[in-house]
This record gives structure tokens, sequence and C-alpha cells, in this order.
């Protein structure tokens, strides 16, 4: 009974499970819309994507209600049994699973595709945040730190197998983790940042240019620094490490990078212009966008959807049809929505008295966070085409289901706060 009241007496954020069931019904109808059938109109219908959505989202109110009735405390518990799992699944695909479009990602089970990397981020969260609060009182050390990324390593490298190369990204915005926890300094971010920059700007111009720019840059430093005893030698070496870096970019894109991840990455800076080969995706995508204007073409009334220019529509191009169909206003609200759900699974974080379950909730705002941004950047064209979903809006049982524990587990940790999880 008095399990009852903490469950039912006001001590979940109802605020944010109003947003995830707004955003699961803005999903069901956007699926209805971009893979809408006039023989089976009904918005439930099981022979169609939106009805067999509608039933997901059914099956994952359930599982909500059944991870909020659980002691909070099992989910520490079984946290190394969920990440074993997860792995015997993530090799258990790479034998039985089934192929589509190139990868080996999905395992039949009926007429349901189970995806094992989506409960793969679920699992690492858990076994990461159960690892790094049982050091957290203790210095931050770079043992803790490399078991911690071994953990995320291992079905990392599972899933590049297959090969998803989406999947496996997505477990590298656990840094944010790490930063928040004291492992890796605001100063090795920026490093990151600064090398993304440099490969960018090395695709874009001739690399000796670059290497001219950070030449002028680190003889300006050492000027303006000339009092300081290291300045010259701390020009010297970043210089020297910013060249090596440099000249290797083109070796790493050529070698590494996989032709179509170039080719994707040459549309987006323009490089190539291919509207009708390999920019095909991005410019049916951004049309479609783009012809919803500010208050949309309406419900059902979207042409570029309609008639399946965008490919991909109901899953990792889900976004175009809010935009075709909902115009600017329409998008702007959905950014909101998970802008809003992005804070109030921050403020959670941040206020658990337990480091397990704050833990937890950056890892679950780090994996969110990906998403969004990267789903909605790809279909709008300021990052390259990978094949990741956008919470809760695309079509898929297993990344819906997956989304939802991951919420939900910290909702459940975030109602019994005031105890220790």
């Amino acid at each position: 009974m008095n399990q009852t009241r903490k469950i039912y007496g006001g001590s979940i954020d109802w605020l944010t499970v109003f947003i995830w069931l707004a955003l699961c019904i803005i999903g069901w109808f956007n699926i209805h819309a971009a893979v809408f059938d006039p023989m089976h109109s009904s918005l439930v219908s099981l022979s169609t994507n939106y009805g067999k959505q509608f039933l997901y989202i059914i099956v994952c109110v359930l599982v909500a209600c059944a991870i909020m009735i659980i002691d909070g405390k099992f989910y520490n518990y079984v946290s190394p049994l969920l990440y074993a799992i997860t792995l015997i699944l993530l090799v258990a695909v790479l034998i039985v699973g089934r192929n589509v479009g190139g990868n080996q990602a999905w395992i039949p089970i009926g007429t349901f595709r189970l995806q094992p990397s989506e409960f793969a981020k679920l699992g690492s969260c858990l076994l990461l945040a159960r690892y790094l609060s049982s050091h957290s009182n203790k210095t931050p050390n770079t043992g803790t730190l490399l078991v911690g990324t071994i953990i995320l390593l291992v079905p990392i490298i599972l899933i590049m197998l297959q090969p998803d190369t989406g999947s496996a990204l997505t477990f590298f915005a656990l840094v944010l983790v790490f930063y928040r926890e004291g492992y890796v300094s605001g100063q090795l971010l920026a490093f990151a940042f600064v090398c993304i920059v440099l490969f960018i700007l090395t695709l874009l111009f001739s690399q000796w240019y670059i290497i001219g720019i950070l030449a002028s840059l680190c003889a300006l430093g050492a000027y303006l620094f000339k009092r300081s005893r290291k300045a010259i030698p701390s020009a010297v070496i970043l210089f020297v490490a910013s060249t090596l870096f440099v000249l290797s970019v083109d070796f790493a894109y050529e070698h590494i990078l996989q032709s179509h991840q170039r080719n994707r990455i040459d549309v987006i800076l323009g490089k190539v212009d291919d509207p009708r080969g390999q920019g095909y995706n991005l410019n049916q995508s951004k049309i479609a966008i783009g012809s919803g204007q500010l208050f949309g073409k309406g419900y059902l009334q979207g042409t570029q959807t309609k008639y399946n220019f965008v490919p991909e529509q109901s899953t990792d191009f889900i976004f175009c049809t809010v935009g075709e169909e909902w115009g600017f206003i329409g998008s702007v609200i959905i950014v909101l929505l998970y802008l809003g759900l992005l804070l109030r699974i921050i403020q959670m974080a941040e206020r658990q008295r337990s480091s397990f379950a704050r833990v937890y909730g950056y890892g679950v705002a780090s994996i969110f966070f990906f998403h969004f941004f990267i789903n909605i950047g790809m279909t709008i064209g300021i990052v390259p085409v990978i094949g990741i979903p956008l919470p809760f809006l695309s079509y898929g049982g297993s990344s819906l289901l997956s989304f939802t524990m991951l919420l939900f587990i910290l909702l459940k940790f975030d109602s019994n706060r005031k105890g220790v999880v």
C-alpha cells in the first residue's frame, strides 16, 4: 500500500511522463501520415506500421507501469546480468540475424524484429552507472576510466561488426558521463572539438593552407605569452601535433571510412553535388521540410511523404513528415518538447542522492541528446546521414521500448530519491 502511494501519490515527475506520452502519440500520427494506406485507413490496423506502432505504445505503457512497481534497487543489482544478456544478443545477431539494408542488426521473432543494439544502450548505461558509482568516493583515476571505457567498447565493437555505425557512435556520447563524474576534463573535450574542426577544414581546404594558419596562430600565441618560459615549447609542441593530425586526415578519410560514409560527408560539405545519387536522401528531406513553410500542408497532405520521395520516411527521416505537414511551427514545437525532456532528465539526474542514479541519469541524457541532435540534424543537412531513430517518433518496437525503459527507470529512481537506490 505504501509502495502504491509512492507511485501514484505525486512523487513521479508527471511532466516528464506527459512529454513522453505526447511524443509517442505524435510519432504514431506521423507514422500514419508517412505510410498511409487508403486500404487500411484505421490507425490501429495491425497490418500496417502505424497499427503496429500503436501496439508497441500499449506494450510500452505496460512496461513503464511494471518498471515503476519494481523496487529501484533491483536495477542496480541486475545491471551485470542485463549487460551480459545484451552482449549475448549482439553476438547472436551476427549468427542468426536478418540483413536489412546492408546491416545484420535484427533478430526475427515471428513478425517482430528485435534489434539488440537498442537494448545494449540500456545495459551499458546501467553497468557503467554501477561501476562508476562504486568508485564515487575515490579520486577519479585512469584505471577507473579505462575499465569504464572497456564497458562501452565491447558493445561498440560487436555493433560495428554488423555493421551499424550509427548505433555504435551513440555510445561515444557517454563521454559526457565521464566528464560529469570528473574522469574527463573540459580541456580534453575542447581538444576533441578542435580536432573535429581541423578534420572538416582539412577536407574543405588544402592541408598546407591549414598548416600555414596553424603556424601563424602558434607563433602569435608564443609572442603574446612570451614572458612565460613554457610559451615557446608549448607552441612548438602544439604546432607539431596539429600538423601531424592535419597530414593524417587524408589517409584516415580514404582508408578508415567506408565509401558510403565518405560520400555522405562530401554531400554535407558541398564537395559533391549529386541530388539524384549520393545526395538524393538529403535533397528530398530538405525539400519535404522546406515545402511545409510556416504552418505546413496539413495532416495527410504531404506530397513528398505521400508519394514516397523521402527515404525511410517512417523511421530515420520521420522528422520530414513533421516539417512538411506541420510546418515550421510544428517543427519548433517538437524541438521544444525534446529540449524540455532533456532539461527534465538533467534536472532529475542532478537531484539524485544516489551516485548510481545520478550517473545513470546522465547516461540517459547523453544518449537522448545524441539521438535528438543527430537525427534532426541529418534531416536538415547539418550532419552526415547515419541511421539512428528519433526517440519516440520513429517507427520501431525495439527503439520505442528501449527508450521507454531508459526513461522510466530514471523516473523510478527519481520517485524514490529520498531513499538509497
